[in-house]
């Protein structure tokens, strides 16, 4: 199968599987565990913490968590402010601000926030949008917010690892299966003087943040994951750029969803008018893509990010997203595209 869904998850690097794969067979030790094997494994994941630090602003505290939607829930419903978020935001954003009666603001048809969007108390903005790949200007966003005493939350697990995360932002949550890491585990980065109201309470694990027992394991592919990361980041940049100059030539007759200019160009959303996409993909079920966040795949209902950007139901249902990063070929995107247009061209 070709795979190009790397916004719903990543291949794991052999690296941080390279990194997991002692504690998951002897590393069996509790970290928050006194004697010896404890103390191993809560400095391997301090190294974690560390490494994942190095890729975020200085000035703040990593926690981890169970994943990106955990971290976003503990900074909205933690912070005890009223929350604004703008309307392409991930479900795990929206959903928390439907439950508080938190406002929502709306884009431009690029997917960019307007610069009068952020304000007073918490505002959640994504770096790169998970379905269309748009990058919002995070940093004015911060200032903006900033200077009416708010705080900004940046919803930043499309981007960490993929491009540099600004300064300015004051909660930043990130994941490690979107960085070739594993599943089940994420982290919340917090600036330096905030204070949040944790939502388990038990063992007081993470600074009384975020309870329960850590895996040693998680945290060192997490860890090290990051780190390959960082090393790669123009490397991977490079042959992500490349692999969309050969997308974008090789899918000529479709109509590329949101900004083309401020856009992380690992993901590319189409659409073709005509085309449906559930059969779409049922005919190339040897390609591994997407119709929109793998999170709402089973609601039926249209992407709402397509949604706010102003395109139509059907237009919306006419729509795929593509996903490629650093281990898909150039040859995997020729041999997609050639399948894809070929199922697309025969429903016209």
């Amino acid at each position: 199968m070709i795979y190009l869904d790397y916004q719903a998850t990543t291949p794991m690097a052999p690296e941080a599987f390279a990194a997991m794969e002692p504690w998951l067979k002897d590393g069996y030790w509790n970290p928050h565990s006194a004697h010896a094997g404890g103390r191993k494994a809560a400095a391997a994941v301090e190294v974690a913490r560390d490494q994942i630090a190095a890729l975020l602003p200085s000035g703040g505290r990593v926690i981890f968590t169970s994943g990106a939607t955990e971290a976003l829930n503990l900074a909205i419903k933690g912070c005890g402010l009223p929350v604004t978020a703008l309307a392409t935001e991930h479900a795990a954003v929206l959903d928390c601000v439907a439950h508080l009666g938190g406002a929502v603001k709306s884009v431009g048809s690029d997917g960019r926030a307007g610069f009068d969007s952020a304000g007073q108390g918490l505002f959640a903005a994504m770096l790169v949008n998970n379905e269309i790949g748009t990058i919002q200007p995070v940093a004015a966003l911060a200032e903006q917010c900033h200077g009416q005493n708010g705080l900004l939350l940046c919803d930043a697990v499309q981007a960490f690892g993929r491009i540099p995360i600004p300064d300015g932002p004051d909660m930043i949550a990130v994941s490690a299966h979107k960085i070739h890491g594993p599943m089940g585990i994420g982290a919340l980065w917090i600036r330096d003087g905030i204070e949040l109201t944790p939502l388990m309470h038990g063992g007081g694990q993470e600074q009384g943040l975020r309870s329960g027992t850590l895996s040693p394991a998680l945290c060192a592919g997490f860890g090290v994951a990051a780190q390959v990361a960082a090393q790669r980041m123009e490397q991977d940049a490079a042959h992500v750029a490349s692999l969309w100059d050969h997308a974008i030539a090789a899918f000529s007759d479709w109509t590329v969803n949101g900004s083309t200019t401020y856009r992380y160009k690992g993901n590319l959303n189409l659409r073709r008018d005509g085309v449906d996409v559930g059969r779409l993909m049922s005919e190339c079920r040897d390609i591994a893509f997407s119709a929109g966040s793998a999170c709402a795949s089973g609601s039926g209902r249209p992407s709402h990010v397509l949604s706010a950007i102003g395109l139509s139901q059907t237009q919306a249902k006419s729509s795929i997203r593509l996903g490629f990063g650093r281990y898909t070929t150039l040859a995997e995107i020729d041999i997609a595209a050639q399948a894809i247009n070929r199922a697309a061209e025969a429903m016209l």
